[in-house]
C-alpha cells in the first residue's frame, strides 16, 4: 500500500456510483491498521462543486470526481491490490487536499 494508490471500492453496494477509492495517507504511517481514502465518484452521481476541491481523476479510461471532503479511514485489510496510481494527476490531488485543509 502506498500513498496515491487507487483501489477498487471495498464496499460492493457503492461501486455503481463510487467505483474506486484513492489512498491519500502518508506512507510514514503505514503501520496503522487504517488508511485514509477519498472516494472517486461517477460524474452522474456527484457533480463537481469546486474545481480545486473536486478534480477529475481518470481511472482505466473513466473520468471520476474526487470527493475530497468525504475522505474517511478504512481498514487497510479491506483494500485489495491497487489497480493503478494517480500518476500525472498527482498535482491536482495535492491541490485538492491543500484546498480542504487550508494550505493553499
Amino acid at each position: 500500500m502506498a500513498r496515491f494508490d487507487i483501489y477498487r471500492n471495498p464496499y460492493p453496494v457503492e461501486r455503481g456510483h463510487t467505483p474506486y477509492v484513492l489512498d491519500v495517507q502518508n506512507d510514514h504511517l503505514s503501520g496503522l491498521a487504517t488508511r485514509v481514502v477519498v472516494p472517486l465518484r461517477t460524474e452522474d452521481f456527484y457533480r463537481r462543486t469546486a474545481h480545486d476541491l473536486n478534480p477529475l481523476i481518470e481511472v482505466q479510461g473513466q473520468q471520476l470526481v474526487m470527493d475530497t471532503a468525504s475522505l474517511a479511514p478504512v481498514q487497510a485489510r479491506v483494500l485489495a491490490r491497487a489497480v493503478t496510481q494517480v500518476g500525472a494527476q498527482r498535482p491536482a490531488v495535492l491541490a485538492a487536499l491543500d484546498t480542504l485543509f487550508g494550505a493553499y
